[in-house]
């Protein structure tokens, strides 16, 4: 069985990094400090998916290092609350939006998005999360609380790679889910609790391929750096990560694991 690999905590602890941040250009194209399956092409769709203008008001469900919220910040202008479990994430999202002169429109709070969302009824023009909502228990209760908080007329988006599509071995499993906290969904159960949750107009897009790429791209992005990145993390973890990677990127490729994003709408 694989022993648990710290991602998060290094990913955020180092941040700053410049070997970190190369590895995130080298993934992704452009550094959001991100740590998810989404690609450059996603990114930019989500402000037309979500239906963003500067007078809107969003809230992003696993934050992270906020890097993506606040990109949207500066290019959409909207305002944005992002929440996340992790702490050391938080703290670098607050700082990163002081620093960017970003703090009074876009703020960052810990939070378990798994229990009660800390917001009234009604407020929210969009909800969305990346590649998060696989970490958190209770998925119905989850969409249920993202509907409640959202506008009638608002809209929903998330991403889920964690969707059975095939045969997956017990220790593939251990591996994929050496990181953390993990759910796995059979096919068509995210829609079915998105429909209980009441959301409407469900979109389903297939994005296993980009998941794959993202994958192999952050290993080997990774392994060019080895021992900047063992001086970091320890041997252990590097390795460790190292075979997450590699995982991810089998079990997407020959599409036993499944990556899917959803966009869905509050009726008004």
């Amino acid at each position: 069985m694989s022993a648990e690999v710290d991602l998060y905590d290094s990913a955020y602890g180092n941040y700053e990094s410049a070997t970190y941040r190369q590895v995130r250009i080298e993934t992704y194209g452009e550094d959001f400090g991100q740590t998810s399956w989404v690609t450059t092409e996603e990114s930019n769709a989500i402000p037309q998916l979500l239906g963003l203008r500067s007078d809107s008001f969003v809230l992003e469900v696993g934050c992270g290092s906020g890097g993506y919220a606040l990109h949207l910040g500066e290019k959409v202008g909207c305002r944005l609350i992002g929440l996340d479990v992790n702490e050391p994430g938080v703290r670098n999202a607050n700082q990163l939006a002081v620093a960017r002169g970003l703090a009074s429109q876009v703020r960052f709070e810990q939070c378990d998005a798994s229990k009660r969302l800390p917001f009234d009824d009604n407020i929210f023009d969009a909800v969305f999360s990346n590649d998060a909502l696989c970490h958190l228990p209770g998925r119905p209760e989850v969409l249920v609380e993202m509907f409640r908080v959202l506008k009638p007329g608002g809209r929903m988006l998330f991403s889920d790679a964690l969707v059975i599509g095939g045969m997956v071995s017990q220790e593939e499993i251990a591996t994929r889910s050496s990181i953390g906290f993990y759910v796995y969904s059979p096919p068509g159960e995210n829609e079915r609790l998105m429909e209980r949750a009441k959301f409407r107009q469900i979109r389903v897009t297939d994005t296993t391929e980009s998941a794959a790429r993202i994958a192999k791209q952050w290993y080997d992005a990774r392994e060019k750096r080895k021992e900047e990145l063992v001086a970091a993390e320890g041997n252990p973890n590097f390795e460790g990560l190292q075979r997450f990677l590699a995982c991810v990127h089998v079990l997407t490729s020959e599409k036993r694991l499944l990556r899917y994003l959803y966009v869905a709408r509050k009726e008004s």
